[in-house]
């Protein structure tokens, strides 16, 4: 069967679930590279007007705070430090200004493709302070412990980490917890569940009774993935289902596990836009702690930066709780473009307001 005739043949089995279920539906895809990929393959439009898809809170460039963002600027305000990071975090605003612009102010900012390029950078430049601006979720995190573990063993004593790292599933469980959120079913990250496996999220199945599916990136995964989380919706009885199954296993990856359980502890963290969430963050633990800018002890000190709050009539929280899309935000397309970003939304390609901008049209109807 090609391609075309399955999607044709899932396109009437998820009509034919949508109207068993005899109600709207609602979906979440987690995960900011499904939202990119629904655009692409042009999932709403094979889809049923009953379903709903949201975007949940899974971009982690998105859920940099503020603060997090003003920290790394104070650090590569040091005439001492090189601050390094991947490209899409220089325009993240943050309080007054976003990395781009103290690059241009003369700071040593350097954008590197991996924490490896931060390491080597520190082993090359013995005198300086290089610190990895260290974001993203449990998909970029293992590769952020092995380089720790690196460091500490070459004796590189001038490598440090900005930690920022989230964790996805107690984002989940205090979005389903608040009440707030209408959603029916969700769509799992692929990559993240490459690592944790499926283990972290039972607790939607188990505790609040919503079927999920971790899916792949292509047309087939998605479609296959919604129908599987509508066939939970119908027997009632929701579970965590993998159609990923030749990348992602039950038990994750073993290996990266251990590494982040080595190396960091969890801690809290502030999500932009949604704010403090318990245990959803990481931290070095001993014997890296040391190597933590941003910690006690580091290179600076974190109460000595002055808060400030979220752009003025930005609806990026609501966007990433699902309660929002991106359209219904009254600076979308107007003073917030990709070009000008005003919320940290607009500024990844995996932002839900800038794959609405690209994809979706740039205003409300």
């Amino acid at each position: 069967m090609s391609d075309k005739e399955r999607a044709h043949e899932l396109k009437g089995a998820i009509a034919a679930a949508a109207a068993s279920a005899g109600r709207p539906v609602k979906l979440m895809e987690v995960c900011g590279t499904h939202t990119v990929a629904l655009f692409r393959h042009g999932i709403r439009s094979l889809l049923p007007g009953s379903i709903s898809l949201l975007s949940g809170p899974g971009c982690p460039v998105c859920v940099t705070s503020v603060k997090d963002v003003d920290i790394a600027l104070a650090l590569a305000a040091r005439d001492d430090v090189v601050l390094t990071t991947f490209g899409d975090m220089m325009r993240v605003p943050g309080g007054r200004e976003n990395l781009f612009d103290a690059k241009a102010s003369g700071a040593d900012v350097r954008i590197v493709y991996s924490p490896l390029d931060a390491l080597k950078l520190a082993a090359e430049e013995p005198d300086r302070k290089v610190v990895f601006f260290a974001t993203g979720f449990e998909t970029t995190s293992p590769l952020v412990a092995s380089t720790v573990m690196s460091a500490s063993r070459q004796e590189v004593n001038n490598f440090y980490v900005h930690t920022v790292h989230k964790l996805v599933p107690p984002a989940l469980d205090v979005l389903l917890g608040s009440g707030e959120v209408d959603i029916d079913g969700f769509i799992l990250p692929g990559h993240v569940c490459s690592i944790t496996g499926t283990g972290p999220f039972e607790f939607l199945a188990g505790r609040y009774k919503k079927p999920s599916v971790v899916t792949g990136f292509g047309a087939i995964d998605i479609l296959e993935g919604i129908l599987m989380v509508l066939k939970g919706i119908e027997s009632g009885r929701p579970e965590v289902g993998i159609q990923y199954g030749s990348v992602v296993k039950a038990g994750g990856n073993p290996r990266a596990v251990a590494a982040l359980d080595e190396v960091f502890g969890p801690d809290d963290a502030y999500w932009r836009g949604i704010g403090q969430i318990p245990l959803s963050g990481l931290r070095l633990r001993e014997p890296y702690a040391h190597m933590e800018a941003s910690g006690e002890g580091g290179l600076v000190d974190i109460n000595e930066i002055p808060d400030h709050p979220e752009p003025r009539g930005c609806s990026c929280g609501e966007v990433l709780k699902g309660l929002k899309v991106p359209m219904e935000c009254p600076l979308f397309g107007k003073t917030c473009t990709p070009q000008k970003p005003v919320g940290a939304c607009m500024v990844s390609a995996e932002g839900s307001c800038a794959a609405y901008f690209k994809y979706g049209g740039h205003s409300v109807g």
